[in-house]
Parts: structure tokens; C-alpha cells; sequence
């Protein structure tokens, strides 16, 4: 089980550049989201934190499989896991819920910690209420900064490309419990 907690400590190495950004006006207010229409492409930047809860009475990341060797590897490799996680603005847990971050995550390194990640950001607000984006990536965990690929979306970021910067924002070592930023680019077609 410590080695367990371990590895998903190492997952979640991911966090995205500061959120603050100063305004027009010269005040600082936490932006999540920005939008540049060119007429033939669109760019949208995306700032957002996901909370990934392995502990408590309701966790929104759970094991749903694991190999023979899963517990003697140093690597987890062969663990699964379902997530289920929050979005939000800031790194607080009850700022301003943006969406869902839906899918798996599994340890594919058995040397190095190498998550293969496939989820579904989905959105609930303003002008991307019902849009999302997929990625479908290795995370190589142990980096400090990782580029994840997006390689499609729904509604507004239909035929979506772009990629993720992440880094983690704080991860409990005793539960696993991670709060991840991502700082997510996409480009998407008129």
C-alpha cells in the first residue's frame, strides 16, 4: 500500500503556470480562460486545477485493477486507476467549479514512473458549458514539466489539437491526494 501511495505521489508531478493574471485594468483576478479568433483558426488558452482525492469517504480516483507484480514493482506498473476529479479556477477546493476531469490513469513504466493518461476535460460554464477536450498521453511523471497531447474535443473545441503544460500544485505524501494545475493550449478550426 506504501508503494502504492508512492506512485500516485509521482503521478501527479503536474501543475500549470501561476492562474493570476493582471486585467485591462491593472487588477489582479484570477482568469481561467481566454479566446483568440483570427477568423480562420481559433487559440484558446485554459488555466484550471483538478483535485485528485484517493482518501476520505469520497474519492474521485479509485483502483479498478492491477497486475500480479503491481505491488513489488517500483514503478506501480499495471495499476489502473478511475478519476472522476473536480476542475476549478484556483488551487482552493471550493473556488469557482469550472468542470470535470473524467478517465484513467495506469502506470506503463517498468523502470520509470510512465503514466499512460487518457481523460475527458468537460466543461460547465459561460460560453464552454458542454465543450470538453481529450488527452491521450505518456506522462513521464518524474519530470518536472511535462507536455500532454489533446487530440480532440467536443462542442467548441470540436477537431480540437493543442497540448498541456502541467506540474503539481501539492500532493499528500500519507494519501496520495494530489491538486493538479494545467495550462492547456487549443487551436480549433472556423
Amino acid at each position: 500500500m506504501a508503494r502504492l501511495a508512492m506512485v500516485v505521489m509521482l503521478i501527479f508531478l503536474v501543475i500549470t503556470m501561476p492562474l493570476a493574471q493582471t486585467q485591462e485594468d491593472g487588477s489582479d483576478q484570477v482568469s481561467w480562460a481566454n479566446r483568440n479568433d483570427n477568423g480562420k483558426e481559433t487559440v484558446t488558452n485554459l488555466q484550471f486545477y483538478f483535485h485528485d482525492t484517493l482518501s476520505g469517504k469520497n474519492p474521485s480516483a479509485v483502483r479498478v485493477a492491477q497486475a500480479n507484480q503491481t505491488n513489488t514493482s517500483p514503478t506501480g506498473f499495471g495499476v489502473l486507476m478511475m478519476v472522476d476529479d473536480p476542475l476549478t479556477v484556483a488551487p482552493d477546493p471550493n473556488s469557482k467549479l469550472v468542470g470535470r476531469a473524467r478517465g484513467f490513469y495506469g502506470s506503463a513504466g517498468q523502470t520509470e514512473l510512465a503514466l499512460i493518461m487518457v481523460m475527458n476535460f468537460g466543461f460547465t460554464g459561460g460560453i464552454y458549458n458542454g465543450s470538453s477536450f481529450t488527452i491521450a498521453t505518456l506522462n513521464p511523471a518524474l519530470n518536472p514539466v511535462r507536455e500532454l497531447s489533446i487530440v480532440g474535443g467536443t462542442g467548441i473545441f470540436r477537431l480540437a489539437r493543442g497540448y498541456v503544460i502541467a506540474r503539481t500544485y501539492s500532493l499528500d505524501p500519507t494519501t496520495g491526494n494530489a491538486i493538479v494545475g494545467y495550462n492547456a493550449t487549443l487551436v480549433t478550426f472556423i
